[in-house]
């Protein structure tokens, strides 16, 4: 039976009568391959799923997790056994986030070693991926307010759906828009408007739960998409966003500015498309305005 490469080298590399420039050279053989596996995704979850198929091979392991908390990114594969290692990764001054190794023995010294120098492959293709999520959340982001854009509604929008018809899940969506807004850059200019808009946006997230999505439609507009949400859920959060705005006026550079809200509702049905759904809740929204603004309306999909 043919062995693997990686075993072949790694017997040859623990080899006592193989030293020296032998022994370099397979050490060298080893990391090149290792930084070429690597390079071959963008994506950090890939990326640590290749890092441990390759870090196996020398030094076995049943699970691995990482963290970077600046992105808000968390990565958990296998087992999360009784006995850990962990390390800090860092290139320079630039922290990149923490590793842990688990399985059910305790690391060795040499284990360690091994793990540590295998870990310098790691770093710069791990600082590629993390600049390229990084640039990509830069993109979806608006940044006059920070929650998520209309290209990032896009995208989520249709995974939601898809993922509430696997699942036979309900979903819901609000669709909001600041009550005379126009008035509020007319009377104090779009720098008070702009603070506006950011007071806006921090009280719907303050409102919204943690497995709700966020986003600035454009203008005054916002969106909140809520996985496994019925009608009674979606109106009762949508009315506790109404009523928290309603109830605490805004400060900005001296001025306090008294707003409201109106909010549409839309329930996903069967035959929805991401296009009629937000359709639906928009038409609610008109109706809202139409009926006094700083209201809840939601229009059901029989309707």
């Amino acid at each position: 039976m043919n062995k693997p490469l990686h075993d072949i080298l790694q017997a040859v590399a623990e080899t006592p009568a193989i030293r020296g420039p032998a022994r370099q050279e397979v050490a060298a053989y080893q990391t090149l391959e290792m930084v070429r596996c690597l390079q071959t995704s963008l994506d950090p979850t890939r990326l640590m799923e290749l890092f441990s198929q390759e870090v196996g091979h020398l030094v076995p392991h049943q699970g691995i997790r990482y963290r970077n908390d600046d992105l808000e990114l968390e990565v958990k594969l296998g087992t999360q056994s009784r006995h850990s290692c962990s390390y800090k990764l860092h290139i320079g001054d630039e922290p990149l986030g923490k590793l842990s190794f688990r399985r059910s023995e305790k690391f060795s010294e040499r284990d360690t070693e091994v793990l540590e120098r295998l870990l310098c492959n790691l770093l710069y293709p791990l600082r590629n991926a993390l600049l390229y999520q990084d640039a990509l959340q830069l993109a979806q982001k608006d940044p006059l307010t920070g929650v998520s854009n209309r290209a990032a509604l896009d995208e989520m929008l249709r995974r939601e759906l898809s993922h509430a018809r696997r699942q036979q899940a309900d979903c819901a969506m609000l669709v909001l828009d600041i009550d005379h807004f126009k008035a509020i850059n007319d009377r104090y200019g779009h720098i008070i408007g702009d603070c506006a808009l950011k007071a806006i946006a921090q009280k719907a997230d303050a409102c919204k739960r943690d497995g709700d999505l966020l986003f600035r439609y454009g203008g005054e507009e916002f969106i909140v998409l809520m996985r496994d949400t019925d009608r009674d859920g979606a109106l009762l959060l949508a009315e506790r966003i109404r009523s928290h705005i309603a109830g605490n006026p805004c400060r900005c550079s001296g001025a306090e500015l008294a707003m409201t809200v109106s909010i549409g509702v839309s329930m996903l049905a069967d035959s929805d498309t991401p296009e009629s759904l937000f359709a639906r809740a928009d038409q609610a929204l008109y109706r809202a305005k139409d009926n006094g603004r700083n209201r809840v309306c939601v229009i059901d999909p029989q309707a």
